[in-house]
């Protein structure tokens, strides 16, 4: 949808508002958790994707700039489904397999999700270009059609969700899940070192171009490259999440990954190809890492009624600081150098790897939580979760 709007206009900025439209979309996760707790979670994804189908059909009335606001109308509406469909997906994926292969699950889509990467952007482009949005359009909702399929398919003894009439009660329960992670000990400092190394991760955005463009001197089109050595990277890092996870918990796997986070930052700093593409694979790997790390913790430690409201609030709590680095990066490439700005990456991330290691209860690794399966609503607002301590 970016490279249409550029199309159209010839305005990056305006292509760069396609991304701010899905991630304001976004930020209304904390509600799609409340759906994936208070309906029943394949049902709410089987409609979620029919929807979606439909919704991105509408885009095939864009024919010139008149129509622009469609392509941003679409967009948004885009991440507001996302944010119903990530919540109900975690949610749901703990009544697919035992608890002990959680990592191994979560890893299995990460690498999925990320081996997709490295080739549907391309496909997608040369769509476009070959036949245009309209037909990338029709061949997306196919593709929603397809999930919508496969739910319908799935059999699945998932618990019934939560029935609470009380119209006082709706203001709590929206808050439950950002509640329950500020009273577990592992969730709220995952929450914490995360969101603010997404205060800053959303610099590489502006600084990759200059990294391209004057640390190697290479036109902008590299970025292309550099991209896929990270989705090369990302795979990696799937393959590799649930190994990992079965020695060490999720906190000090998030640190491990933040700690190659800052690498990345200063080899990026670095005027040589080799060392750039070294950086991107170990981004690469970064993202996998968090995501299962954080996703298993959640599905480990939250009770089966919170699953989706604890997920939604996770969720926001590293939107809202992304979206922030992204306008903040943009904005202070203009003044800064760009080496600056990774150095100040390298730092920040360090500043919360270390916070995570140094917190006694976030270095166990947890064998068993009973009320990530049995818990209820209800205990999840008094006590914590109970541990096991390997």
């Amino acid at each position: 949808m970016a490279i249409w709007v550029k199309e159209l206009t010839g305005r990056s900025a305006a292509a760069g508002l396609v991304f701010f439209a899905y991630a304001a979309g976004s930020l209304l996760s904390p509600l799609g958790g409340v759906l994936a707790d208070r309906l029943p979670r394949r049902p709410l994804l089987i409609c979620s994707n029919l929807i979606a189908a439909g919704l991105v059909l509408l885009i095939i009335g864009v024919h010139d700039r008149a129509q622009i606001w469609l392509i941003y109308l679409v967009t948004f509406l885009y991440g507001v489904i996302g944010s119903a469909i990530g919540p109900a997906q975690t949610a749901l994926l703990p009544s697919l397999v035992p608890k002990d292969l959680l990592a191994e699950a979560n890893g299995a889509q990460q690498t999925m999700n990320e081996g997709l990467r490295l080739i549907i952007p391309i496909v997608g482009a040369g769509l476009f270009v070959l036949w245009g949005g309209a037909v990338v359009a029709e061949i997306d909702a196919a593709t929603f059609l397809v999930a919508a399929a496969s739910l319908v398919a799935l059999r699945v003894d998932e618990p019934k969700p939560e029935r609470n009439s009380s119209a006082g009660d709706q203001g709590g329960q929206f808050a439950a899940g950002f509640r329950f992670i500020s009273r577990d000990p592992v969730l709220r400092s995952i929450t914490i070192a995360l969101g603010l190394s997404m205060l800053v991760f959303g610099f590489t955005e502006s600084a990759l171009f200059s990294v391209v463009t004057v640390g190697l001197r290479h036109s902008a089109s590299f970025v292309g490259l550099l991209m896929t050595t990270q989705g090369v990277g990302a795979v990696g890092g799937g393959l590799s999440a649930a190994v990992i996870l079965r020695h060490i918990s999720e906190c000090m796997m998030t640190a491990m990954a933040l700690a190659l986070a800052a690498a990345t930052a200063l080899l990026l700093t670095l005027p040589s190809v080799v060392s750039v593409l070294a950086g991107m694979v170990l981004a690469g790997i970064v993202i996998p890492w968090v995501s299962v790390a954080a996703i298993t913790a959640i599905q480990r430690r939250s009770p089966a009624a919170l699953l989706g409201r604890v997920s939604g609030a996770f969720g926001l709590g590293l939107t809202v600081p992304q979206v922030l680095s992204v306008g903040l990066g943009a904005a202070l490439i203009a003044v800064v150098n760009y080496r600056a700005l990774l150095v100040a990456i390298a730092v920040v991330v360090t500043v919360a790897a270390v916070f995570l290691v140094s917190r006694a209860e976030t270095r166990r690794r947890i064998v068993d939580v009973p009320s990530a399966v049995a818990g209820t609503a209800g205990e999840a607002d008094g006590a914590g979760p109970s541990t096991i301590a390997a």
